[in-house]
């Protein structure tokens, strides 16, 4: 009966999560694919995507200083010192930032394009260089943006607040279900393609526009995206089994979270029509 149970929720989870109008009909990320994305337009998408990606610090703290057991605890705690800069390591593997002639290259240790998407931050290096935020820096800074330009919560549109907003709230929710709902969806919107069409865009714009455009901030998070959908449905068993579940606050938080990722995505949408209206 209980996998009869499970099977009967992974059907839920198929319609509301992975069906959700995020997932599925991103007018947004189809058309960035296709890479007609005119520079000044491209500064704002940054700009707002730095926003969240600093803002997410917040959430995943919140999440740690939230979690119901020490397990999780240290699972929120992976994703937090990576995104600050601690790399992940694998079985005391250094990152790949080696010459030709051997010898490491100290400046490239936290490179992105370079450092492990697998292992954990138990024992790994810290470097300033491998911090996420710094990864979208050197990708602003070859379009014209400076440091002062993005990242900052006053930089941030309603849209994209209201998505930092809803990530702190429950992504961070010291409710169980509320917060592994949240992060299921989250989860499953992070491994369900944008990246790619985001890689797409970019490809295109670096290819006619921006050479020395570095790309890696997004293929590594494509790279760690693929991983984490190999294990997306035993976490999902995992977290049904527990005692203390409850369907229904885990999907509500679920499609909240993912209603704040299209208010995000939308929110870009009408700034590419209509430019940043913050002041109307």
């Amino acid at each position: 009966m209980a996998g009869k149970d499970f099977e009967a929720f992974k059907q839920t989870i198929e319609q509301h999560f992975m069906g959700h109008p995020v997932v599925t009909q991103n007018a947004y990320t189809a058309w960035f694919a296709k890479g007609a994305v005119p520079l000044p337009h491209l500064r704002q998408f940054t700009t707002q995507f730095s926003v969240f990606s600093n803002q997410f610090l917040l959430a995943a703290l919140n999440r740690a200083i939230n979690a119901d057991s020490l397990h999780a605890a240290r699972e929120s705690k992976e994703i937090l010192m990576n995104e600050l800069g601690v790399i992940y390591s694998k079985g005391g593997s250094e990152p790949a930032a080696r010459l030709s002639g051997g010898s490491v290259n100290t400046d490239r240790e936290g490179d992105p394009a370079l450092v492990s998407t697998e292992g954990t931050v138990d024992g790994g290096k810290f470097r300033f260089q491998a911090a996420h935020f710094e990864w979208i820096l050197h990708f602003a800074e070859s379009i014209g943006l400076t440091f002062d330009d993005i990242g900052k919560r006053r930089h941030g549109t309603p849209a994209t607040l209201h998505f930092c907003d809803e990530l702190f709230r429950l992504y961070g929710s010291d409710d169980y279900n509320e917060a592994m709902g949240a992060a299921f969806a989250v989860e499953n919107w992070a491994a369900a393609g944008f990246w790619k069409e985001l890689i797409a865009g970019l490809e295109k714009v670096k290819a006619a526009h921006v050479p020395q455009m570095p790309l890696a901030f997004f293929t590594w998070h494509d790279k760690i995206e693929d991983l984490h959908k190999s294990h997306v449905w035993d976490e999902l068993r995992e977290c049904y089994d527990a005692p203390k579940f409850r369907e229904e606050p885990f999907i509500s938080a679920g499609v909240k979270m993912l209603d704040g990722v299209k208010v995000f995505w939308d929110g870009l949408n009408d700034m590419r029509h209509h430019g940043d209206r913050r002041a109307a």
